[in-house]
């Protein structure tokens, strides 16, 4: 399998990992639509929700919560979105959760995704 995800919860491809369990992983987005674009990705592959266990649906969704209010804090949001992409929106077929933080609309990505890593590191230690 040439799944991306896959790669990175093996550790064959780099990754900003800034939390971790027996799980999930959850790691800055390459490509992050705004500051702290941040993914939730089981380390089992499932192509999308509908394959998913509905256990680790909700432990998805308790990481979630555990992340999200850590975000706002340090990357100075008004709130955040969760988002899930299905279909032909779905650019890579392993399911992934993405927490957006929210920003004046206005606002798209500022900070490398090296500050944001080091910004989110520490107060996720």
């Amino acid at each position: 399998m040439d799944c991306l995800f896959c790669k990175i919860v093996k550790g064959e491809v780099a990754s900003k990992k800034i939390y971790e369990d027996e799980q999930v992983i959850a790691i800055l987005d390459a490509f992050p639509n705004v500051d702290g674009h941040t993914l939730i990705i089981p380390k089992k592959h499932y192509e999308d929700f509908l394959a998913m266990p509905d256990d680790l649906i909700a432990h998805i969704h308790s990481v979630a919560k555990k992340i999200s209010p850590i975000l706002i804090k340090e990357m100075q949001a008004e709130s955040f979105s969760l988002r899930v992409n299905y279909g032909t929106t779905q650019a890579i077929k392993h399911f992934h959760l993405h927490l957006l933080p929210n920003y004046d609309v206005k606002k798209k990505a500022t900070m490398s995704s090296d500050e944001v890593y080091e910004k989110l590191k520490r107060a996720m230690d």
